[in-house]
């Protein structure tokens, strides 16, 4: 595997290309890469949240930065696989560059509505409060380790870093992209976890509604991050999607 300060890469044949969220760790993909990379070459780009300048906080920003990074790695008919900020992001992307992305995945994705921290911003310096709007984020919080909670609250006590997170929350907000979704002509796999806060499976029919050639699915007892809270489930949903030619 390589593990560099860019990306994550692991595997040999076609590429997937992995997404993480506003507070994913590249490990939250950890299931994802063991199982597909026995068979695809899986890249996870490290999209820079909390380093870039706060004036590039935003999702036109990052977009960029994403499109440059497979410009240099020289990728093309990929299958792109997003979680929320960075299923925005991958969503945005495909708009622009529809004859790149062979296939999309959007998990607990934001793009429509997004319920970020609950509907507030986060206090900063209060880690029984940012324990629990983590712990809002999962059905079962009892998969997260303390290190991922501390990791959370350390970025959120880091001014520059709290102001890009916010920053880049309200920007996604903003960017709406219903009027969009139609140009969107790859087959498209929504995976949804039935029991999510952040962005709920009302923002799910609304995507499957709006994306000509999606399928929906559905996993119960499970949240914002199904990749992460039901892996197993998860990887059997996308696993035949992504083998059909």
């Amino acid at each position: 595997m390589t593990d560099n300060k860019q990306h994550i890469e692991k595997g040999k044949g076609d590429p997937i290309i992995l997404l993480h969220g506003l507070f994913g760790a590249l490990s939250n993909w950890k299931t994802v890469i063991n199982e597909f990379s026995k068979t695809h070459r899986v890249i996870i780009p490290k999209i820079p949240l909390t380093e870039v300048d706060v004036k590039e906080a935003n999702l036109e920003s990052l977009t960029k930065y994403v499109e440059k990074f497979i410009n240099k790695m020289k990728l093309n008919n990929f299958i792109l696989i997003g979680n929320s900020l960075g299923g925005h992001i991958g969503l945005i992307y495909t708009i622009l560059n529809p004859k790149k992305v062979s296939k999309l995945i959007l998990t607990g994705s934001s793009g429509l509505y997004e319920n970020s921290f609950g509907g507030t911003f986060p206090k900063r310096g209060d880690y029984n409060y940012i324990n629990d709007r983590v712990n809002h984020t999962f059905y079962n919080p009892n998969i997260l380790s303390k290190k991922y909670i501390d990791d959370v609250f350390d970025t959120l006590n880091d001014n520059n870093k709290c102001l890009n997170i916010i920053t880049i929350a309200r920007s996604a907000q903003r960017n709406n992209l219903a009027k969009k979704l139609y140009k969107i002509n790859c087959p498209t796999l929504l995976v949804w976890g039935l029991n999510d806060t952040i962005t709920p499976p009302a923002v799910a029919h609304q995507f499957n509604k709006l994306i000509p050639k999606s399928k929906l699915e559905f996993i119960d007892k499970c949240c914002h991050a199904p990749m992460m809270e039901s892996p197993k489930k998860f990887n059997e949903l996308i696993k035949p999607f992504i083998k059909n030619r």
